[in-house]
């Protein structure tokens, strides 16, 4: 199938490996060029404008930061919709807004492309082993055109409903992570508080009913002291404002959620930004004890 993708960073370049390893066309754009060589030396075709990508391609996959890069990408006058042709399809696995989703795909339906929003879990190592869960939203026939691509990135893929279903799906697995990851922080802090080895903490919880892949990952994380960035605790404060948007305009009471996200605030405040999320203990520690 020829095939193109934009988002060439830590997910989407191993993912793009996958598609052009499986045997499909693969063309690519960047706004980076730089971040496009090493797929063109590996056998894909690099781009000018996504009008052009959209052009040579049957679907385009793109994993972007935020929503209005989404409609950047689609809309804008060289964007993909300017290319491409009426059967084609636009695969966004980006974490964005479900009226934003549902907006691009009304857009495209007057050209007859159609649209799936495919947000996926399962972070860097994830795209790497094309383990990804994938949950998407839009028509069913668009789907089962694309799945076997999408076979190629992950293993569980689940039609969640209509265009921004997918991204209702991944706002709601964003808020159980985070507000997880905040869970443990708080565990931690208690824990070293009382001058107890955190190491052993989370090793116990580890063999009982709080046992979690976010405790055995971020709790790890807080024990070692280790905030390098696995996923940048911006792109999950960028998450949660999203889906405390939607609560708002929906009426949805997220009493925890709304607590999270004021954590992340003052996470972003502290300059933690790039950090991990593992950060989150550090917004509770005494200031001479938080980095």
């Amino acid at each position: 199938m020829k095939v193109g993708f934009v988002g060439l960073g830590v997910m989407g370049r191993p993912m793009a490996g996958h598609l052009l390893a499986a045997g499909h066309e693969l063309a690519v754009w960047a706004r980076r060029p730089d971040s496009m060589v090493p797929l063109v030396e590996a056998g894909a075709r690099a781009c000018a404008t996504p009008a052009e990508l959209a052009a040579c391609c049957e679907v385009v996959i793109s994993v972007v930061t935020a929503s209005a890069d989404v409609e950047q990408l689609a809309l804008a006058p060289d964007g993909l919709r300017a290319g491409f042709v009426s059967g084609a399809i636009h695969v966004d696995m980006s974490t964005i807004a479900p009226g934003t989703a549902r907006r691009v795909a009304a857009r495209y339906a007057e050209k007859g492309i159609g649209w799936l929003d495919a947000p996926v879990s399962g972070g860097e190592i994830g795209a790497r082993d094309a383990t990804l869960a994938i949950m998407a939203g839009g028509a069913p026939e668009v789907l089962e055109r694309v799945r076997p691509l999408l076979a190629c990135l992950g293993k569980t893929i689940v039609h969640i409903g209509p265009a921004g279903a997918g991204q209702v799906a991944k706002a709601c697995n964003q808020m159980i992570m985070v507000n997880a990851i905040q869970a443990c922080a708080e565990a931690m802090r208690l824990a070293g508080a009382h001058g107890v080895d955190l190491h052993k903490v989370r090793e116990a919880l580890m063999g009982g009913s709080a046992a979690s892949r976010v405790l055995d990952v971020m709790g790890g994380r807080m024990a070692r002291r280790d905030f390098v960035a696995g996923i940048q605790a911006r792109l999950h404060h960028k998450d949660f404002a999203i889906l405390m948007e939607e609560a708002r305009q929906l009426g949805a009471p997220l009493p925890v959620a709304a607590q999270t996200w004021q954590q992340l605030n003052a996470l972003m405040a502290l300059g933690g930004g790039r950090d991990d999320t593992a950060s989150l203990l550090r917004v509770l520690e005494p200031v001479s004890t938080s980095r």
